[in-house]
């Protein structure tokens, strides 16, 4: 009888345990989304994409800017997917009507040439 009364004791604790764990996990937050979702055709979805939501598999970024940096494009029909102003790592502000906007890479973006030298950038030398 002492037997039946701990094997009964176990499953109650098993039980117990057991009910627990899954009110944890029922508890749990689910994990933050990404604000941009690269697929992996290489389109880059922010949370306004229609496409976001049912975008699975995807490698996340931080803003769209990253994700086009990585080698990413913007769905098609998507306005301003290019920078206005581009903040080279030199820290010279280079707008659409500079001869090095097309060739500077890696960079900062910025909406206007006021904001990048807000920020210490200088202007290109003529």
């Amino acid at each position: 009888m002492a037997q039946r009364t701990h094997q009964a004791l176990i499953a109650v604790l098993l039980g117990l345990c057991l009910g627990a764990a899954h009110a944890a996990d029922q508890k749990a937050p689910a994990a933050a989304e990404p604000s941009v979702k690269k697929s992996e055709s290489g389109i880059c979805h922010d949370k306004s994409s229609n496409s976001y939501g049912n975008t699975k598999k995807f490698q996340a970024f931080a803003s769209m800017d990253e994700c086009i940096k990585s080698g990413g494009r913007a769905p098609a029909g998507q306005a301003n997917a290019e920078p206005v102003v581009k903040k080279s790592e030199s820290g010279i502000c280079h707008d659409k009507n500079s001869n090095s906007y097309g060739n500077t890479k890696k960079f900062t973006e910025f909406k206007t040439l006021d904001e990048c030298v807000k920020s210490g950038g200088t202007l290109p030398k003529k």
